[in-house]
């Protein structure tokens, strides 16, 4: 059994969003594509309070994309973003959601950033998608989704240690640092992770 997971395709994330990532809406027909290839499809929404903690403007003197120590943990400050009850945290018009039996929200704790759609950063509490993937029967999935060196690595890094084989498509990703990502990419593959492009996929199928 094969699930897609979907990460943050949000308007916060995309061209003219408040954390946009360059050509974010460039993978939105890929994914769309991949989802017919897929047992099971589910999705993952940013989806933070108004004046979470991971943002620049909840701390006096921060500037965005500078590193603090958040309750013990190393923090990125970001611009505000995907805040609840907003457009920017509504998923693009242009993404089918049809298919999607799932969403799983993150980032909603206060005081601690949620990168991963299994886990918030520090492992504390967990979102459900493990326990639902594997309700479900499954034992492969594919990430895709915003942003390749962020969400998306420490979703498809959670579900490797939670059992899954697990692919990252990078076709169907965007990083928002291409250099990082390239860090991270080998990470995951000592890890036993697996990187593969949608179009080679679609290709196979």
């Amino acid at each position: 059994m094969k699930a897609l997971i979907i990460v943050d395709v949000q308007h916060d994330f995309l061209p003219g969003g408040a954390l946009a990532v360059p050509g974010g809406d460039e993978i939105i027909p890929l994914i769309n594509e991949l989802q017919s290839y897929a047992d099971l499809i589910v999705a993952t929404q940013d989806w933070h309070p108004a004046g979470h903690k991971s943002f620049a403007s909840a701390h006096e003197g921060k500037s965005v994309f500078e590193k603090i120590d958040l309750e013990g943990l190393e923090q990125v400050l970001w611009p505000d973003h995907c805040v609840q009850g907003t457009r920017g945290a509504e998923f693009s018009p242009e993404l089918n959601m049809n298919h999607v039996e799932a969403i799983f929200r993150k980032g909603m704790e206060h005081g601690i950033d949620s990168y991963s759609g299994f886990f918030d950063n520090g492992h504390r509490k967990a979102t459900g998608l493990g326990a639902y993937l594997k309700g479900r029967g499954v034992t492969e999935i594919w990430v895709c989704g915003l942003a390749s060196d962020f969400c998306v690595y420490f979703t498809a890094l959670d579900g490797l240690e939670q059992g899954f084989k697990t692919t990252l498509i990078e076709d169907a990703s965007r990083p928002i640092d291409a250099n990082s990502f390239e860090l991270k990419k080998e990470h995951l593959l000592s890890k036993g992770g697996q990187i593969s492009h949608a179009k080679k996929i679609l290709l196979k199928m």
